[in-house]
């Protein structure tokens, strides 16, 4: 146990936590609490006090400032919980928090210390001048409220301050969905170059970039024409690769493949063997389908670029890669396909989230829905 409980009067409790060697002097370190209530009150906050050991958290509350404890909770605990991808945007997140909040002690932190932050980041919060998006800074806003959470839980501060502040309302990002037409224009400009199979699979299945990247020839049957998601690969600040499985088990999933995208598909694998006889490198099952020539990952931003630059050149604006698979979500709806077998190709954790996405696409599919009724019950009137 690395704290003991000693009781000084009736009602009072005194907690002696030892908080490890002092890495400078290397002696043992001992901090005080005296704590008021029962005896069961007490030893709750001596368990309290021992987990902040535990988890590398602890800090004599009276001193910490908001900027030590994000350091410590992002580096100790958050670090340990969270996705490589994930613990990057908490980094990035915290050091903005930590910059303007961080000298605040965090007993004294208060509401209208967060709502002035928000403002001062929506006017001003990059680098280049501009304000952050209210969407950055929803994410400023959980990820400090689920910081504070755990401050409470530890007994570090008595509430969330956080969860007494709104955020900023984020307005949803303007969609575009290219047209059939359109989408064969994009197609049609890069046929023959190594872009055309990528972007032909993003449209004709509404992969996520880092899904489609994650792809090996193992979760491809080309006879049976299905795909599978069984992991992402993502890129991270420092350069290095991780692959990952799908953050949602709806997003772990096997969709069917169109006769297009197989032809596309085994003409793309004839030609990525000819590349590894000529470099002289294995092809198998476990590569990955969109790979680098020499098999290693292709770098995700290289697809958003390419597709900008083709997009730009073919006139079309306000067009991103993922707009591919919005695109191919939109297309399926506007035939009639069911919006629960659409949500289940694109992976979605819930069909709610697709009819809230696609919900632009929805008044046409009424106005269908209405017209066939119409004509069934026109054809059973002429039956009679």
């Amino acid at each position: 146990m690395r704290g003991t409980l000693k009781q000084r009067s009736k009602g009072s409790w005194t907690i002696i936590i030892d908080a490890g060697r002092d890495p400078a002097t290397g002696k043992r370190r001992q901090q005080w609490h005296t704590v008021k209530g029962t005896k069961r009150e007490a030893e709750k906050r001596l368990t309290e006090l021992v987990h902040q050991v535990d988890y590398g958290v602890y800090v004599k509350s009276g001193n910490l400032t908001v900027g030590a404890y994000l350091e410590q909770w992002v580096e100790d605990y958050a670090s340990t919980r969270v996705r490589a991808t994930t613990f990057e945007g908490y980094e990035t997140r915290a050091k903005h928090l930590i910059d303007s909040l961080g000298g605040i002690r965090l007993s004294e932190l208060r509401p209208d210390h967060l709502q002035a932050y928000y403002t001062a980041k929506l006017k001003n919060g990059r680098r280049d001048g501009q304000g952050l998006a209210p969407g950055t800074l929803i994410k400023h806003h959980n990820l400090l409220r689920e910081a504070l959470s755990h401050a409470v839980r530890w007994g570090l501060v008595a509430r969330n301050v956080a969860e007494a502040v709104d955020p900023p309302r984020s307005q949803r990002k303007e969609m575009r969905a290219l047209t059939s037409t359109e989408l064969h224009h994009v197609l049609n400009a890069c046929q023959g170059t190594p872009w055309h199979p990528i972007f032909h699979t993003l449209a004709w299945t509404g992969l996520r970039r880092s899904e489609l990247l994650g792809l090996r020839w193992k979760d491809l049957d080309l006879i049976f024409a299905t795909l599978r998601v069984s992991q992402v690969l993502h890129q991270l600040n420092n350069g290095q690769f991780v692959y990952q499985e799908p953050k949602t088990a709806k997003g772990r999933r096997t969709i069917a493949l169109s006769p297009a995208s197989c032809i596309e598909l085994r003409q793309y694998r004839e030609g990525q063997e000819r590349d590894a006889d000529l470099l002289d490198i294995p092809l198998t099952d476990e590569s990955l389908v969109f790979g680098r020539p020499d098999g290693s990952p292709r770098g995700p931003s290289t697809l958003t670029l390419a597709f900008r630059r083709l997009t730009r050149r073919l006139g079309f604006t306000g067009v991103r890669l993922h707009d591919l698979r919005h695109t191919h979500a939109t297309l399926m709806m506007e035939q009639g396909v069911n919006p629960k077998v659409v949500s289940e190709r694109l992976g979605h954790a819930s069909v709610v989230i697709t009819l809230d996405t696609y919900s632009h696409v929805l008044p046409n599919m009424q106005e269908e829905a209405v017209a066939k009724f119409e004509a069934a019950m026109a054809v059973a009137e002429v039956v009679q």
